[in-house]
């Protein structure tokens, strides 16, 4: 059975036996310490002032998200696509619109809870990450109001000019990508699997991976499936809040 919950902000204990290893806290982003997905609510908004005619990428932001959630998405045909406004308005433009977009959209829907898990963490002496599918144009500035310095995102490749050309620099962090970022970000961090105690907190099934190959997998506002797998294998469910869209 999984573990009951005394409070969603109360980060599980590890074992005595594990006292030796360095903890670690990964968190997921979209639908895990936010009610919505990131990377398509920037598409929504950045329909919404102009950058896009609304039919069109609607029509593409709604197969890419169900690919996604189908597990199924092809994710540089998708973060090409997904910069594209952003890399035609240039840095100071997008800019601009980034944080009219932390101000309207993503601060009103950070929950206490979701401050609260992650400051618990922060305060029990953890090595605390965010471990993103969502390019780090969309997110860093999201880490940041989370209190996150540690950000592990799809990273962009820039051109000569300095700016982002819609290609993926490096491995994405996306699915079994997760898992090879975060042990460049362990060894960078002077440690490895081995040394490290890890907990990761994520809705998906496309994070399997790196749940797998945590010490402590906490299924966080799981979808169906996950919530039915982590049921199967006694993984820790903590429903954080509602999702939204």
């Amino acid at each position: 059975m999984p573990l009951a919950d005394p409070s969603p902000s109360t980060p599980p204990t590890a074992p005595a036996a594990e006292g030796a290893r360095v903890p670690v806290a990964l968190f997921d982003l979209d639908h895990t310490l936010l009610p919505l997905d990131s990377d398509y609510a920037w598409g929504v908004f950045t329909t919404r002032i102009g950058w896009t005619d609304p039919v069109a990428f609607a029509r593409r932001n709604d197969a890419f998200f169900a690919d996604y959630q189908a597990g199924r998405l092809d994710v540089h045909a998708y973060v090409r696509f997904a910069t594209e406004a952003v890399r035609v308005r240039g840095p100071q433009a997008a800019a601009q619109a980034h944080a009219r977009f932390m101000a309207d959209v993503i601060e009103p829907a950070i929950r206490p809870a979701a401050r609260a898990l992650v400051a618990a963490h922060r305060a029990r002496g953890d090595r605390v990450a965010i471990v993103t599918a969502t390019n780090e144009f969309v997110t860093r500035p999201i880490a940041q109001a989370l209190g996150v310095e540690a950000l592990i995102a799809v990273e962009l490749e820039r051109g000569p000019d300095g700016w982002i050309t819609g290609a993926i620099r490096g491995v994405p962090s996306f699915r079994e990508g997760k898992v090879t970022r975060v042990g460049d970000w362990l060894a960078a961090q002077g440690l490895d699997w081995d040394r490290a105690h890890v907990t990761f907190y994520s809705d998906s099934l496309n994070d399997l991976p790196l749940l797998e190959r945590a010490d402590v997998p906490v299924a966080t506002n799981p979808g169906d499936g996950l919530r039915q797998l982590a049921r199967q294998r006694g993984w820790r469910i903590l429903d954080l809040f509602e999702p939204e869209t």
